[in-house]
């Protein structure tokens, strides 16, 4: 065990000695004529174009449609890397600061310094702290060699021959790139390539993560602090900052210059931060999915973009004092299906930014309104002009009764389709749906491009009130689909002649005409103005169509509408689920739909759309009613024969209540006599009768009043012929009345 450390003194001899050789021979051939002979072995060096060309930043960019950057996002985890930068954009201190510390006879050798390499391999023999002698030429060459990963100081250690064989083989490569790279390109490649901290590698990535500066703004004591870090990217910011404060002395840099390197120093012991410079699309940028260096060209516009975030966080902030801390946005052109401003977030309020509220599921409350109303006029169930009665409704279900209620909890009596649609009335709109059908509203709403989860009888008549959840982006598409004539397309973030073609998506998800009928409604001032006023947000002084909307709870607040030439839409709220405090569709996101559509149109107009050729305009009077004469459209064939319109009743159909797979509940705390079974016909045909487990039990023209039994039962409806008009099963549970 004693003879190990005996032996080393003459291990470190050999292995100074065999440095002196190799620098001795790599002096001489430096001097001599073989110098060409040595520069012919190996692989050609790379050219400066095409060392900067593959220079590869670990961020992606989203450009505008324009070319402008809108954002920067991090797309490579290995290392942080920023665009290349010119030799000419780099302080000038820093680069006398890394040449004095690296190279100081950079501009002086043919790429590999015979000096140096006598004077290193000198002070090994002599027992001397051992320094390296590659030039900044050999470093590049080994930052650009195969396998490289940017840490040649931090590789491996290996035995005294390897090192030198590698030592040879970068000088011979840092002589041949100097034959045919300039001087300042060996060193702009240098600065680019050199790790400087951890992973952070280039001088634009060092600069902007320890000091928050372009590498055009570093000063004498923070170039300094740089400049060592190339020599021991992972040294203790005690052990830099002598180091600096030294270096500063050797550059003659005044004795403040020398103290300030030392305090620059300090900021190494903080983890550096590295935030993108542009950040104006984060959520478009992480859809589109940019890879390492990528520059990828969006439809979005910087500017519509930036008014269109500033007016959303301009409207949280407002409302912060009733609860709401979260916003998104959605601009579309409607020729195009472009997107021209997508905001996910309503920036720094928001306690979770990185959610992506246009992607968000949400309860879409009225904002479905039109696409029943739609589906209602395109099956010529209902015209503009029909009577709806807005009184006191209840529904059955199997959890119950259903009893919706108008947003002013007021009831208006009958009102027409056009005033239950434009003040968006909610009782009115379950009538409809129970004319429609939940089926049938959830195919329309498939065909214009919402994903429910399930069928409409999953959602049943609450589906008219909007209980889905929905995305904003769905919602803008669908209305997108109306200011289009009823014709769905997708919508995009990428250019044409940039994004492959999907053909086959376009689809017509209702007639040109019911879509017409929707957008006079939601464009109609005076039809929306006994529920929200004639001045509101949702005026615009050029023509569009918009519709609001509120969750239950006030979750969730909404509004949506489209021009001739875009389609807006707006959702404000809470991402943690929490409720707003008094926030309706006018004063929640209304405002700033108005703001950003107000923007859009600036010196441009918007144009009511022209009417289809299947429409057709009749003076219409409702005697005793709640309207007075007007004009209105209907689908061609609709359109009444005399100028009186009556008031759309369910047709005669099937069994109200119960509904099928109907569970009751017997309760012993209830008296007997008030423990009754309603059986309930949809309208009042004369001669229908029920029949329960095949026993006659009476007349079906109005409620039947029946005692629970314990157990399961099938009910039907037959007519005067005894023929089954329609059936049902339900269960009654717990212990039989006396």
């Amino acid at each position: 065990m004693s003879a190990g450390p005996a032996r080393r003194p003459w291990r470190t001899a050999a292995a100074a000695a065999a440095t002196l050789a190799c620098a001795a021979a790599l002096a001489a051939l430096l001097l001599s004529a073989s110098v060409r002979l040595f520069l012919c072995g190996g692989e050609a060096p790379p050219s400066f174009e095409a060392v900067r060309a593959a220079h590869r930043p670990s961020d992606g960019f989203l450009l505008d449609r324009r070319g402008a950057p809108l954002q920067e996002v991090r797309a490579d985890f290995r290392e942080r890397v920023l665009p290349w930068v010119p030799l000419a954009e780099v302080s000038p201190a820093l680069v006398a600061a890394v040449l004095r510390s690296e190279d100081k006879r950079f501009f002086r050798h043919p790429g590999v310094d015979g000096i140096a390499l006598l004077s290193a391999a000198a002070d090994a023999l002599g027992g001397g702290r051992a320094r390296g002698a590659s030039t900044v030429t050999m470093q590049l060459a080994g930052l650009l060699g195969p396998g490289s990963n940017g840490r040649g100081r931090e590789a491996r250690r290996r035995g005294a021959g390897g090192r030198l064989l590698a030592k040879a083989r970068q000088a011979r490569a840092a002589l041949r790139l100097e034959r045919s790279w300039t001087k300042a390109e060996v060193l702009e490649a240098y600065l680019n390539r050199a790790p400087f901290r951890g992973e952070l590698r280039g001088i634009a990535a060092a600069a902007r993560g320890i000091y928050g500066k372009e590498p055009g703004g570093l000063d004498r004591a923070e170039s300094a602090v740089l400049a060592c870090l190339l020599r021991s990217p992972n040294a203790a910011p005690d052990v830099v900052a002598r180091r600096a404060a030294g270096l500063s002395a050797a550059l003659g840099w005044d004795a403040a210059s020398a103290a300030a390197a030392a305090t620059s120093a300090g900021r190494l012991r903080v983890p550096y931060t590295l935030p993108p410079r542009q950040a104006l699309a984060p959520h478009a940028a992480r859809i589109l999915r940019l890879g390492p260096g990528e520059r990828v060209v969006s439809t979005i516009d910087a500017e519509i973009q930036e008014f269109a975030a500033e007016a959303l966080a301009r409207r949280i902030a407002a409302l912060s004092g009733q609860n709401v801390r979260d916003g998104a946005a959605l601009v579309v052109a409607n020729d195009t299906g472009e997107i021209l401003a997508y905001v996910g977030s309503a920036g720094p309020a928001s306690k979770s930014p990185q959610v992506d509220g246009v992607r968000a599921r949400r309860q879409a409350g009225s904002t479905l309104k039109p696409f029943l109303y739609g589906a209602a006029f395109d099956r010529r169930l209902l015209t503009p002009a029909s009577l709806l009665s807005d009184s006191p409704l209840d529904v059955p279900t199997e959890r119950g009764l259903y009893a919706p209620q108008n947003y002013d909890r007021e009831f208006r009596g009958p009102v027409t389709a056009r005033a239950a649609l434009a003040s968006s009335l909610n009782v009115p709109a379950v009538r409809t749906i129970l004319l429609l059908g939940p089926d049938e509203m959830a195919r329309r709403l498939a065909d214009f491009g919402f994903e429910l989860p399930g069928d409409g009888e999953d959602y049943g008549a609450s589906l008219a009130l909007g209980s889905a959840d929905v995305t904003l982006f769905e919602l803008v598409s669908a209305y997108r689909a109306l200011a289009d004539g009823g014709r769905w397309r997708p919508l995009t973030l990428r250019p044409p002649g940039v994004a492959p073609a999907r053909p086959g998506e376009a689809r017509r998800a209702s007639s040109r005409e019911a879509a017409f009928l929707v957008s006079d409604i939601l464009s109609d001032r005076g039809a929306r103005g006994e529920a929200f006023g004639l001045s509101n947000p949702l005026t615009t002084p050029f023509w569009s169509a918009v519709k609001t909307g509120t969750s239950k709870d006030m979750r969730d607040n909404w509004c949506v509408g489209y021009s001739d030439r875009y389609t807006v839409g707006v959702w404000a709220g809470n991402f943690s689920g929490e409720p707003m405090w008094d926030v309706s569709g006018v004063s929640g996101a209304a405002p700033a739909w108005s703001e950003i559509m107000l923007r859009l149109h600036a010196g441009r107009p918007g144009r009511a759309p022209a009417p289809p050729p299947g429409v057709a305009k009749r003076r219409v009077a409702f005697p005793g009613g709640p309207a007075e004469v007007r004009d209105e459209w209907f689908l061609s064939g609709t359109e009444p024969p005399a100028a009186v319109i009556a008031a759309a009743e369910p047709p005669a159909g099937g069994i109200r209540y119960p509904v099928d797979g109907t569970i009751v509940a017997i309760d012993p705390d209830i008296p007997e006599g008030r423990q009754l079974v309603f059986f309930e016909a949809e309208g009042r045909e004369a001669g229908r009768s029920w029949e329960l487990d095949g026993v006659p039990l009476g007349p079906a023209d109005a409620p039947y009043p029946w005692k629970p039994a314990p157990g399961s039962h099938r009910l039907a409806l037959v007519d005067r012929g005894g023929a089954r008009v329609d059936a049902v099963s339900f269960q009654v549970r717990g212990n039989p009345l006396p």
